[in-house]
């Protein structure tokens, strides 16, 4: 297997670029500058006693998506206790505020960066937490973390497993590594038919179809007062969403608003960058092409000047889709592979979507079919998507009734996701100290 001698070198030698980089990172606010050493296996935190089980999420997105199963582990299973790591500072912040507001299951979360893919961080890290068992969200496979929990006997399991096509692909090139790495998991847990035949493809067995997590996680939470504050200061004014915007489509959203306001004069746009650290730079530039900017981050109330609110601000997105009826999903409009839509039809909203939707591809097809979301492809036809709307409010109520219709329809997978993993979790009626770490070993 030349590509995984090969990659296991290239990490081994990229060990100072890491240094650097991740140095650089947080100097421009990117990481956590006194969390760094996480990133390389050390803990900050003690390993607390009994069966102690390790999740991982890369990002936002997995991080929401996993947060709700947490609950329902440490629920039904008194004596568990979770390591959740993550990779990025955003989702660190996420996991920090669910932890304030669950006081009670709080002290069996325990939150850590995720070590990079380098084996001296690994072996440090895994020495010191020695998991019973690791879960890892959607399609994080590094290497040298699945052959080290191989060689300590620690179960794995793949948790709402995706592989999107250009994922599919690449692996294929490299078709015996990839049988060698996917054959190492206990159990994986497809979120689709899609990704199952394709993790079939590659070697992997054990694999279940649950569904997807994504879909039954509960509405995203929202505070009532800001709620209350926005909507009075719209005053019923249209205005459109566009959520989790990545760099390019920010430009297109704002031709698209001149376009409207020709035919709704006083139609606003509210846009939620996925990065909120992107606010500044944003609102410079959309200020420079004319448009009159209010930044949330800054406190800048709506005025009835405003053209774009900039909502630059982290965990919020259960408002504005509240706020706002139609909605259009980022990374659509650039070659991303689009957001998740389905936290959006959880809240009644009528969705809007670009061509490259390859992250969803099933679910955005789903949601198309039931006239739940209009296609767009640029700045002119989501203009007319969005005029459309603004003047059709019982065509945007029936196409945010079929994606709520949708989204509850999806329901149950965190209850099949919790049986499946139940072997692997510590016996609900067992103490808390019944369940000791074992020690590791180099095997």
């Amino acid at each position: 297997m030349l590509a995984l001698r090969l990659y296991q070198l290239l990490v081994f030698l990229a060990a100072p670029f890491l240094h650097r980089r991740l140095a650089r990172r947080a100097a421009q606010g990117r990481e956590d500058p006194a969390r760094l050493r996480e990133k390389f296996g050390h803990a900050a935190l003690k390993r607390p006693p009994g069966h102690l089980v390790w999740l991982h999420a890369a990002s936002v997105g997995e991080t929401n998506s996993i947060l709700p199963l947490v609950e329902d582990i440490l629920t039904a299973h008194p004596a568990q206790q979770i390591l959740l790591t993550t990779g990025t500072l955003t989702s660190a912040h996420i996991v920090a505020r669910w932890q304030s507001a669950h006081g009670d299951l709080r002290a069996r979360l325990k939150h850590q960066f995720a070590p990079l893919d380098r084996q001296a961080y690994i072996r440090r890290f895994l020495e010191h937490w020695k998991p019973q068992a690791a879960l890892w969200v959607e399609s994080e496979i590094w290497p040298n973390l699945v052959l080290a929990c191989t060689k300590r006997d620690i179960p794995l399991i793949m948790l709402n497993g995706r592989l999107s096509a250009k994922s599919f692909a690449g692996w294929r090139r490299v078709g015996a590594t990839a049988r060698h790495i996917f054959a190492r998991f206990n159990l994986l847990m497809a979120q689709d038919e899609t990704t199952a035949e394709r993790l079939s493809a590659l070697g992997a067995t054990h694999i279940k179809v649950p569904g997807n997590l994504k879909l039954d996680a509960p509405p995203l939470a929202h505070d009532t007062a800001a709620l209350a504050m926005l909507q009075e200061a719209l005053a019923g004014r249209a205005c459109f969403l566009a959520a989790s915007t990545h760099p390019g489509e920010e430009v297109q959203i704002a031709d698209a608003l001149r376009l409207v306001r020709k035919t709704v004069a006083e139609a606003l746009a509210i846009i939620v960058p996925r990065h909120p650290d992107r606010g500044d730079a944003l609102a410079e530039e959309l200020r420079a092409q004319g448009y009159a900017v209010a930044q949330r981050s800054k406190g800048d109330a709506i005025s009835p000047t405003c053209e774009i609110y900039l909502a630059d601000t982290l965990g919020e997105m259960g408002l504005f889709y509240r706020l706002a009826d139609i909605v259009l999903m980022g990374g659509t409009l650039v070659p991303h592979g689009g957001q998740n839509p389905v936290e959006a039809a959880q809240l009644n909203c009528a969705l809007l979507a670009g061509p490259h939707t390859d992250n969803f591809t099933e679910i955005f097809a789903a949601l198309t079919g039931k006239q739940a979301v209009a296609s767009v492809s640029d700045a002119a036809t989501l203009a007319t998507q969005v005029t459309a709307l603004l003047q059709n409010p019982n065509g945007v109520r029936m196409m945010a009734t079929a994606a709520a219709d949708y989204a509850e329809g999806m329901r149950g997978t965190r209850a099949r996701v919790l049986q499946l993993i139940a072997p692997y979790l510590v016996d609900p009626k067992a103490a808390p100290e019944a369940a000791m770490p074992r020690e590791a070993h180099d095997g």
